[in-house]
């Protein structure tokens, strides 16, 4: 029986100091029982001489530092992993809280993992498709990739989180070969495909309608749940992201599915260590953050990928919310240097009625060439993404200089770009909650567009493919 120590003299908000321990060591797991009698869980933040500063999982409330027993256990927070987690819901501390039966672990892992060896990783270059054509034509998503979505309050992210999650799957070799995806039955591909989603610091309603969406429309079968809401305490938001990878690594290198993990929000986890460190009265970095913000966003955000010899992946969608839409704010700034690349989404296209607002400009996934053309794809992908967006950059430059000289003054040129650019946010960007294209239809919708463009203006696209698909679809 491991020593119950009563030797608590500081309670800060989620944080405890307890004294005159021995062999305590980092991250170790321990059990705080009050004068109560109610138990409750934390583990160790920092471990010197005979001190040690305690993390809380749970609320404070009700803690005394007379009285009070911490007793250390000896391990780290593990997760009992199983086949069985698919189709569940969880805590954001990883109880069921869909009313099933416990899970049965086949075995237990340390939710902070272990870090990929460099030289085990295989390049990402396989493409996943999400039914969303301002993704899978202009910043490709691909297998192994951590391509986070910039947000900003009242933008509609946890609709497009919710839309990537039910329609997320990879192609199969037929229908790449035959430039058509496969509709109504499953395929072997989608059988090995799974969904971890984990969701940090949201309200109760949101929690309800990711619950409500996977179940509607039958995706929670190869999904994960991990739902943290804003009442619950907020240590806990920080052991939900890793929980949620555990999981994935847990389905990806040793049960061999294809697993797309989505976090959101990590603003509000960010928010989380910012609370934590004030607590332990640490000295503050860029607006009040910890130091090692970028440290810890990469613990994370490096846990997806691809392993050499292992059939499984790892794809990583974290979703933030930009406080004041500021994109040098420290979350995004810090997110865009470890993750590859992002995907934007715009206020005013968001203003005008248009789901998911993703603007082209400002996105950018920096993988997408491998998973772009023949093969993997089709043949004129990589082109009609250059075309497309380039087309768009230019009509909306026309919209503004209309705006200035008005539209009589504009070359028939430049009100060929301005149809185009009504058509492309109307038609492309805009596609609704619950349409899901293949990559095939968005490429023949890309030159469906385009055929209101001069052919001596669709110069990065190549002549045979302009012979092709031009106004044949």
């Amino acid at each position: 029986m491991s020593t119950a120590y009563k030797t608590v003299t500081d309670i800060a908000g989620p944080i405890m100091i307890v004294k005159g321990i021995e062999g305590v060591a980092y991250d170790e797991l321990c059990e705080i029982e009050l004068i109560s009698g109610e138990k409750r869980l934390g583990k160790v933040l920092e471990a010197r001489e005979d001190l040690a500063i305690v993390q809380l999982f749970e609320d404070a409330q009700g803690s005394t530092t007379e009285g009070t027993k911490v007793r250390f256990l000896g391990r780290t927070f593990e997760l009992g992993v199983s086949p069985d987690m698919l189709g569940r819901v969880f805590s954001g501390s990883g109880s069921p809280i869909d009313n099933g039966p416990a899970i049965v672990p086949e075995k237990k892992l340390d939710i902070n993992g272990e870090p990929i060896n460099p030289f085990a990783r295989e390049f990402p270059d396989d493409f996943i498709q999400t039914g969303i054509s301002t993704i899978d034509t202009l910043n490709t998503l691909v297998r192994g990739q951590k391509l986070p979505i910039f947000s900003g309050a009242g933008l509609p992210h946890s609709q497009l989180a919710a839309q990537i999650a039910r329609q997320a799957r990879v192609l199969t070799d037929d229908e790449v070969k035959n430039g058509q995806a496969t509709e109504g039955e499953e395929t072997e591909t989608d059988e090995k495909f799974a969904v971890v989603f984990a969701a940090m610091g949201v309200t109760f309603e949101e929690a309800e309608y990711f619950k409500t969406e996977f179940e509607k429309t039958g995706a929670l079968s190869r999904a994960v749940l991990f739902l943290n809401t804003a009442d619950n305490p907020v240590v806990e938001r920080i052991a939900t992201p890793r929980l949620a990878l555990t999981t994935a690594e847990y389905l990806a290198f040793e049960k061999g599915y294809h697993v797309t993990v989505i976090l959101t929000d990590m603003t509000n986890y960010c928010e989380a260590l910012r609370e934590v460190s004030a607590a332990r009265k640490e000295v503050p970095g860029r607006r009040g953050y910890p130091g090692y913000l970028y440290t810890d966003l990469a613990t994370i955000y490096e846990r997806a990928g691809r392993i050499k010899g292992k059939e499984g992946s790892i794809t990583q969608i974290p979703i933030l919310t930009m406080p004041e839409d500021d994109v040098t704010h420290p979350i995004p700034d810090l997110t865009g240097y470890i993750t590859e690349g992002q995907i934007r989404l715009d206020r005013s296209l968001h203003q005008k009625g248009i789901f998911p607002p993703v603007i082209p400009m400002g996105s950018l996934s920096r993988l997408k060439g491998k998973a772009q053309g023949e093969g993997v794809t089709r043949e004129d992908h990589s082109g009609m993404d250059a075309q497309l967006t380039a087309a768009y950059a230019r009509g909306v430059e026309v919209r503004e200089l209309a705006v200035i000289l008005g539209e009589s003054s504009l070359s028939d040129t430049d009100k060929a770009y301005l149809k185009f650019a009504d058509r492309f946010e109307k038609e492309f960007i805009a596609q609704g909650e619950t349409a899901n294209r293949s990559i095939f239809e968005s490429l023949n919708l890309g030159w469906n567009l385009l055929s209101e463009l001069p052919k001596s203006e669709l110069k990065r696209v190549k002549p045979e493919h302009i012979e092709k698909y031009l106004g044949k679809n």
